[in-house]
């Protein structure tokens, strides 16, 4: 029989996927209740510098976060606790996406805010280890992506709810191939993975009083695993009544969101992973690049926090780091802080980001000499937050 041993090597390799994927629908089945954050003291908050340029944006993020947060850190609510180390040598030196000795610092943290981390790809220098993010969402159980864009000029105010612990990621390292010409790849959709996801994005819609939710799925063509993201929304969706639900197929979807008949009505949009991958880096070009947007990655015990852009290591090689902007980490600053419950610091932090990055623009970040550095805008946004008049001005610009 032609291929026998390599059919066989591709049955045992899928069996033991399958075996690992039950397994983790029997915890996912008894998974336990959300952590409540106002019963910790301290909050621990870990900061991970990663690659590139993550430790350059990540020390202004801290001195940001330390500014407002400076009462609380005082009076022991708050503590920021670094985590180095989590870098692309030291990941290729033990052949491990996190190391074993950073994974338990990171799972001692309650909340992180992380700089972004290097994904090492064929024909580069780096061995194919896993991507530290994929891998930390997945230890961590961060199942929900949630990015928001806003174009207030464009009626655009959109979140994201990407599933973040499934799809074609999950095992995106652990395909197989089967011959020199056959390569082959999984994609996983549990009903109890499609269900915390859609049923998180109808919760938020219910508790801001928004009225529209939009599935986005191929489940035309991609029939099991999308078709059963697809009918868990459908089911969920009756438990919610007052709120309209649609679907749309990634590919016309990523033209209705540039489409400016259509684009203001969409506001919440949940889809599995490398969809959602796809339509939240489209989204935020739109809102002035991936350098402007941040992102939480949201489980029950944990919770992590980072800009979505890359680590950009040609900037580092070019000594530019000091140029590169943190406002994507700063926004996702602002999403960390409303996450563990300081809701008022996060509005204000998020106006000062406003105003520093979107109206004022005294210091303007190119990434280059031709701008200013990412430590003066940090400085900048601090100085807009101690500002009295905030408030006023912020609103002053709104309406214009």
């Amino acid at each position: 029989m032609r291929f026998e041993k390599e059919i066989k090597h591709a049955k045992d390799h899928f069996e033991a996927l399958i075996r690992e994927q039950l397994d983790r629908v029997k915890r996912l089945k008894d998974e336990g209740d959300w952590i409540d954050y106002s019963k910790l003291k301290p909050i621990i908050i870990g900061i991970i510098g990663g690659d590139g340029i993550g430790p350059e944006i990540s020390k202004h993020a801290k001195s940001v976060l330390k500014f407002i947060l400076k009462d609380e850190i005082n009076d022991g609510k708050i503590k920021l606790r670094e985590i180095k180390g989590l870098t692309i040598e030291n990941r290729a030196k033990v052949m491990k996406a996190i190391p074993d000795n950073i994974l338990k610092e990171i799972k001692s943290c309650h909340v992180l805010l992380k700089g972004p981390t290097t994904t090492p790809r064929k024909g580069d220098k780096w061995p194919n280890i896993e991507s530290a993010n994929v891998a930390m969402r997945r230890e961590l159980d961060l199942f929900a992506n949630i990015r928001p864009v806003k174009l207030p000029g464009k009626d655009i105010d959109w979140i994201f709810f990407r599933e973040n612990t499934e799809g074609a990621y999950i095992l995106g390292s652990n395909g197989i191939e089967i011959t020199d010409d056959l390569a082959i790849d999984f994609k996983v959709i549990t009903t109890q993975g499609a269900e915390r996801i859609i049923k998180l994005a109808f919760e938020y819609a219910k508790k801001n009083n928004i009225k529209k939710v939009t599935i986005v799925t191929k489940a035309n063509v991609v029939k099991l695993t999308d078709g059963k993201f697809l009918s868990m929304a459908e089911k969920i969706s009756k438990k919610y009544p007052d709120i309209e639900w649609d679907d749309w197929y990634i590919d016309i979807m990523t033209a209705k969101l540039i489409d400016p008949s259509r684009q203001s009505q969409f506001r919440v949009i949940v889809a599995p992973n490398l969809y959602g991958d796809i339509i939240t880096d489209e989204a935020a070009q739109m809102q002035g690049g991936v350098g402007t947007a941040g992102s939480a990655n949201v489980g029950k015990r944990y919770a992590m926090f980072e800009a979505i852009h890359g680590s950009a290591p040609r900037m580092v090689k070019e000594e530019r780091a000091k140029y590169a902007d943190p406002s994507s980490l700063l926004r996702a600053v602002v999403m960390m802080l409303d996450h563990i419950g300081y809701n008022e610091k996060a509005k204000r932090l998020e106006k000062a980001l406003d105003i520093c990055g979107l109206y004022e623009k005294k210091i303007i970040l190119t990434g280059r000499d031709t701008g200013k550095t990412g430590e003066e805008f940090a400085n900048y946004v601090m100085e807009t937050l101690k500002n009295p008049e905030l408030n006023k001005k912020w609103d002053k610009y709104q309406d214009k």
